[in-house]
């Protein structure tokens, strides 16, 4: 199996694309390895089909590189700035009048402006497309880091429910999960807990504050793990001491919903297609209206990535893509159900990497 940056040549070779301008970031680690603060000190990466990659950094930073004869490297100090190594740069790799690609997510304005500045006649385009190919399909490697990730999040979410009680805030339960992740080894976060209880689980990504778990609340809690750089992402709904037959009616759709979108992902089939037969059946019951975001999205080194599960994405789903079906119902007033696994294209299925129960579960009986 070629190397990522392997990889990343033999498509250039194949691309107009002269060059491409990675900052810090998940790309740039899935290249290179390489993991770099992104702070005001500009760090840029170029990248071509052929010779040595470039990179331009602060001088402490470039003691990362572990086999400096296969880089092109310009260093500068805090004394010095920035412009002298860029242009440097610039001019070594011929830069003026390249086709160089960006990434559109990533790439800042003042890394934008120091290319606009000392490569004034270069034409700057979208990698998105280029990157997007690179990464989206996983290797066993990586799926086994995400399913370590995954693990780790069902143990940590496994050994919480115990803990919660009546009166406890979302705050509190949120950094009780946090500790967990961190003692069990899981490395920076993918995104901070979501922890949401009563009407705060009517807003998807609504952040954990001091309201108090109550009886008859619904409980939502979505986080995930990192491992080896890979993520994980679970969302599980609770029924706070009792369940009404209001939530049990939510929360039969949403399973529904989300059993519908795991079964209709196979090799083949168009992510929107995961989205479709997922919202299919919280029309059914009803509930289409407070359906208000897509069914799932890629995971891997970032925790949204490549392809989402919503109309109008039509990549075909192939072996080693890993995305999430989530799919939640948000009721104002009342508030909400979301039921999120985390699955991955095989040869012949999709086999869900997640595996904790999903059948609505009373805590702090």
């Amino acid at each position: 199996m070629p190397q990522p940056l392997e990889k990343l040549k033999a498509t250039l070779t194949q691309s107009p694309l002269d060059w491409v301008a990675i900052i810090p970031g998940s790309t740039l680690k899935y290249l290179t390895g390489l993991s770099f603060h992104l702070m005001e000190r500009p760090i840029v990466a170029f990248f071509s089909a052929a010779g040595k990659p470039a990179l331009v950094a602060p001088e402490f930073e470039c003691t990362q590189i572990k086999n400096p004869a296969e880089w092109q490297l310009f260093p500068w100090t805090d004394e010095e700035g920035v412009d002298g190594a860029f242009a440097a740069c610039c001019t070594a790799l011929g830069l003026d009048g390249a086709r160089i690609g960006v990434e559109s997510l990533s790439m800042r304005v003042r890394e934008y402006r120091l290319l606009r500045t000392f490569a004034p006649k270069a034409a700057i385009e979208t990698a998105d497309a280029l990157i997007r190919e690179l990464r989206i399909a996983k290797t066993d490697a990586e799926i086994a880091s995400m399913q370590s990730a995954v693990n780790l999040a069902e143990q940590v979410l496994a050994e919480t429910l115990p803990l919660i009680k009546i009166g406890m805030t979302e705050t509190e339960l949120a950094a009780e999960l946090l500790v967990k992740l961190l003692r069990g080894g899981s490395e920076t976060l993918p995104f901070e807990p979501l922890v949401q209880t009563g009407i705060t689980g009517s807003s998807p990504h609504a952040a954990p504050g001091n309201r108090p778990l109550a009886p008859g609340d619904l409980l939502i809690v979505d986080f995930g793990a990192r491992v080896d750089g890979y993520v994980s992402d679970i969302t599980r709904t609770f029924a706070v001491a009792e369940i009404s037959p209001r939530a049990a009616e939510i929360y039969r759709a949403v399973l529904a919903a989300n059993r519908a979108g795991r079964a209709a992902a196979r090799p083949g089939m168009l992510a929107e297609d995961v989205d479709a037969a997922a919202r299919a059946e919280i029309e059914r019951a009803g509930f289409g209206a407070y359906f208000t975001h897509r069914t799932g999205h890629g995971i891997g080194l970032d925790a949204h990535e490549p392809p989402f599960m919503v109309a109008g994405d039509t990549t075909i789903l192939r072996p080693g893509m890993a995305f999430t079906v989530e799919p939640g119902i948000y009721l104002p007033e009342f508030g909400g159900v979301r039921i999120e696994d985390d699955l991955v294209i095989t040869p012949d299925r999709a086999r869900s990497l997640t595996t904790f129960d999903r059948e609505l579960q009373v805590v702090a009986a």
